[in-house]
């Protein structure tokens, strides 16, 4: 359709160019990493480091690590987040080996429609890094048992997946079974052969799934890093 003059893109429809859909209009979004992380850091940490090396005049450092955006939502999204200022987000993940698509979140108490769009924004963002050459590795959010419908739209079958264990699920007992009811239906539906664990994997539910040949590779956390660091002066 012609576009009307005046009209701007306030959608991020430009990230989706190309793109190929589910039924429920979520792109796919493509696993473009070809190996392993070799360590996962948080986007606040990414942002340091990239502050810091160009404040030192080493404005082409490449760093090992791959992003994560496992952080409350307020510190990555929002008016300069990396949805609306995705320029400069692309800008600090090319200095990296790669990136876990965004964790826009997915609270069950959430209305329906934010759970859907966050779904559609975590494919649109990956997609769109992996057509400017970014390392992108899916990440999956599930709620409860109504989200199954879409949560798991737009993620490649038998491919590498990421989840994160940090916050809540399945650390918190009320929250545990929901997560392993939608770990079981993510196994179920996309049959990943490999899945990233940024936190612990200490948990029964990953073990049954290792018995099962799904290989389970984890990441610690920032916060359990500095608690080994700390015990090992």
């Amino acid at each position: 359709m012609p576009i009307r003059s005046g009209c701007q893109d306030v959608w991020n429809a430009f990230m989706c160019e190309g793109a190929k859909y589910s039924s429920n209009d979520i792109p796919l979004c493509p696993t473009t990493a070809e190996t392993l992380p070799a360590e996962i850091i948080p986007w606040d940490e990414a942002k340091h480091i990239y502050k810091t090396a160009l404040a030192r005049g080493n404005a082409g450092f490449v760093h090992p690590a791959f992003v994560c955006f496992y952080l409350d939502d307020q510190k990555f999204d929002g008016l300069h987040g990396i949805w609306h200022d995705s320029t400069h987000a692309l800008k600090i993940l090319r200095h990296f080996a790669g990136a876990i698509t965004p964790d826009f979140s997915t609270y069950q108490d959430f209305p329906e429609p934010i759970k859907i769009y966050n779904t559609y924004r975590m494919r649109a963002f990956g997609y769109w890094l992996g057509r400017n050459g970014i390392s992108v590795i899916n990440n999956v959010r599930w709620g409860t048992e109504e989200t199954y419908s879409y949560c798991f739209d737009g993620i490649p079958r038998n491919s590498v997946v990421c989840i994160g264990t940090v916050g809540g699920s399945p650390k918190k007992l009320i929250d545990r079974k929901r997560f392993e009811e939608g770990l079981e239906e993510l196994v179920r539906v996309r049959k990943p052969h490999t899945i990233l664990v940024y936190g612990s994997a200490n948990y029964p539910c990953f073990d049954s799934l290792i018995d099962r040949g799904i290989k389970i590779v984890a990441y610690p956390s920032r916060t359990a890093s500095a608690f080994e660091r700390r015990r090992a002066r």
